[in-house]
């Protein structure tokens, strides 16, 4: 079957257009734009499910005509919807979060599965975090703003410094926390890892703590990078009293989401001097009000939330989904299962 909207084939064998039946299969609905997927991986798919029918759009009202149809949904699937597809069974979110899930608490409720493509970020933003640490340690911002006056300058305010021997205090040791460690510890840097168990250790984390010790460790950090997804646990984590235990040579870094951030605080902390500066790729309102204080300030590097955005990133996700397909078909554990109610 070829959706309308779509240059796709439902293939079931070879790629041809093959007319509605009275009585539909099963249907995966793979809500992506026209140009993501190539038939190589429609053919991966539907080997694993041939007795499903494949649809591929993101149209409103073509998914809203389908939804009984639907027992497996991925990428773009309307939030919205999920509730009223009445044979979804589940729902493959193809980023890592999920914090939409608690606009819609019919779904939290129900049992609906729900993965996420946990893992699939983990190289890109390690690097970006990696890319702000250096940028602030080599002196960038001001020799970038130099570079445009045509200014032959060394770096001022502050002096170039050292990733080694500094200390990174990462809030969320997830994979991209776990990957973002280890690349830190083989630049010398100490971590200390903050995660809701602190019992469960990582790669590259010399000391783990649970969040009642976040005062006790904002203190000690160079470096305090924020990983963590948003949850109710973790929105305004970062407030006034928090920034205040800061020195005023540390960094913030935040590729999780702005809301954990009291961006006003910060923005306070900023201006006065309190903290050294900030690497921010999401902000609390998205994209970031032309009239807000950070645009201008010299000691913040932004950058507008594609921290995990790499070449690569359709075909691990593919790679999670296929496994989880062929496990899901099978009635064994899958990857990346989401607790609805924690939301991650």
């Amino acid at each position: 079957m070829t959706d309308k909207n779509t240059q796709y084939p439902c293939i079931c064998g070879p790629f041809v257009t093959q007319p509605r039946k009275p009585n539909p299969m099963p249907t995966i609905l793979l809500a992506f734009q026209q140009d993501e997927l190539t038939p190589a991986h429609l053919a991966q798919i539907q080997s694993h499910a041939p007795h499903m029918d494949l649809i591929v759009t993101q149209d409103r009202a073509r998914i809203e005509a389908l939804l009984p149809d639907i027992e497996i949904a991925v990428c773009s699937f309307p939030h919205d919807l999920l509730a009223r597809a009445p044979n979804l069974r589940w729902f493959q979110n193809w980023g890592a979060g999920v914090d939409w899930l608690r606009r819609y608490p019919d779904v939290q409720k129900s049992d609906l599965i729900v993965t996420n493509g946990s893992g699939v970020h983990a190289i890109p933003i390690s690097e970006h975090i990696l890319a702000f640490l250096l940028s602030f340690g080599r002196g960038l911002p001001e020799q970038m703003r130099n570079q445009r006056d045509h200014k032959w300058a060394w770096p001022q305010n502050p002096r170039p410094f050292e990733l080694a021997g500094k200390t990174m205090l990462l809030i969320g040791v997830g994979a991209i926390g776990e990957r973002t460690a280890q690349s830190a510890t083989a630049l010398g840097m100490h971590v200390i890892g903050l995660r809701r168990n602190p019992q469960v250790g990582a790669a590259g984390v010399a000391e783990m703590v649970g969040p009642d010790a976040l005062h006790e460790v904002l203190p000690r950090a160079d470096f305090v990078v924020i990983t963590a997804p948003l949850t109710d646990e973790t929105r305004g984590m970062i407030g006034e009293a928090e920034l205040r235990l800061m020195r005023p040579t540390t960094y913030v870094v935040n590729i999780g989401r702005g809301e954990i951030i009291d961006e006003p605080a910060l923005i306070r902390a900023l201006q006065a001097g309190r903290i050294g500066g900030a690497g921010l790729d999401v902000t609390a309102h998205e994209p970031l009000p032309a009239d807000s204080p950070l645009w201008a300030m010299p000691n913040v590097i932004m950058t507008a939330h594609y921290a995990g955005f790499t070449t690569a990133y359709t075909e691990r996700a593919m790679h999670i989904f296929l496994h989880n397909l062929k496990s899901y078909l099978a009635g064994e554990p899958m990857r990346n299962v989401v607790d609805k109610q924690l939301g991650y």
